[in-house]
C-alpha cells in the first residue's frame, strides 16, 4: 500500500491553494507531489478536501489531525490536539471561526504549534508566538499570517532537508556552524518574502523563522533516533 507523506512546504502549499491566496488549485498543489494520481489513491482526508467547496474552506479538529498526520516526522494524537485548543494554546488557536470548523489559519497555528513543541515548552511557545501573531478573532492585525510563517520556515527547512547543501569540507568552522549560518541566511532571503512588516518588527518575524527550523531540524533529529533505537532493539 502507497504511503502518503507531505513535506511541510507541501503543506503550506496546499493550506494557500485551499484558502485561495495563490492562483494554483488544491489539485495543483498535490500533483506536485504525487502526480496524476487517481481520487480513490487518495488518503480520505485529501479525497474530502478536493471537493467542490461552497465558501471558505473549513476543517474539524478531527480532519486538521488527519492532515497534521501526513506531514513527515509528525505525530499529531487528536486527544493531544483536543488538549492544546481546549488548555494549553487555546489564546493562540481560538474558537471556531467557521461555525463548528476552524480556518487554514487556525490549522496552520496547529501545525505551528507541534513543530514548536520539539524543543519548547508551552509557555515558551506562546511567548515566541504572540510576538507575531495578535487578535486571536482578526488575523489581519497579525505582524504575519500564521500560513505565511509557515510557508517560510517550512521552505528554508525543505531547503536543508530535501536539497542538497553547498559543500562545506573546505570551509572554516563546524558542520553544525555552518548549518546554522545557512539557517540565518535562507531564514533572511526568507524575510524579505513578506509584504508591509514594519522596521522596527523585522528582526522578530527573523528570529521566529528561525527558532521554528531550529525545532523542526531537532524533531527530524528525534525521529531518526528513534528509528536507530527500534532498529538496535529489533
Amino acid at each position: 500500500m502507497k504511503t502518503f507523506k507531505l513535506t511541510r512546504k507541501n503543506m503550506a502549499d496546499l493550506l494557500l491553494s485551499l484558502n485561495g491566496t495563490t492562483s494554483r488549485t488544491p489539485h495543483q498543489a498535490l500533483y506536485d507531489v504525487w502526480g496524476d494520481l487517481h481520487k480513490d489513491e487518495l488518503p480520505p482526508i485529501l479525497q474530502k478536501i478536493l471537493k467542490p467547496a461552497k465558501g471558505e474552506v473549513g476543517f474539524s479538529l478531527k480532519e486538521i489531525v488527519s492532515l497534521g498526520n501526513l506531514i513527515e516526522f509528525t505525530n499529531f494524537p487528536q486527544s493531544t490536539v483536543q488538549n492544546w485548543v481546549k488548555r494549553d494554546v487555546r489564546g493562540l488557536i481560538g474558537s471556531p471561526q467557521l461555525g463548528k470548523k476552524y480556518t487554514t489559519e487556525q490549522a496552520a497555528m496547529l501545525f505551528i504549534v507541534e513543530d514548536l513543541k520539539a524543543t519548547l515548552d508551552f509557555g515558551s511557545i506562546r511567548k515566541v508566538l504572540t510576538l507575531v501573531f495578535n487578535n486571536i478573532e482578526d488575523r489581519t492585525d497579525d505582524i504575519v499570517n500564521p500560513t505565511d510563517l509557515y510557508l517560510a520556515y517550512a521552505s528554508v527547512f525543505d531547503q536543508i532537508h530535501h536539497q542538497s547543501l553547498p559543500s562545506i569540507k573546505t570551509a572554516d568552522g563546524s558542520v553544525n556552524e555552518h548549518i546554522d549560518d545557512f539557517i540565518k541566511e535562507e531564514c533572511r532571503v526568507m524575510l524579505e518574502t513578506f509584504d508591509g512588516i514594519a522596521e522596527d518588527n523585522l528582526s522578530k518575524v527573523l528570529n521566529v523563522m528561525i527558532v521554528s527550523v531550529l525545532t523542526v531540524q531537532a524533531g527530524f533529529y528525534q525521529a531518526v533516533t528513534k528509528k536507530y533505537v527500534m532498529d538496535a532493539l529489533a
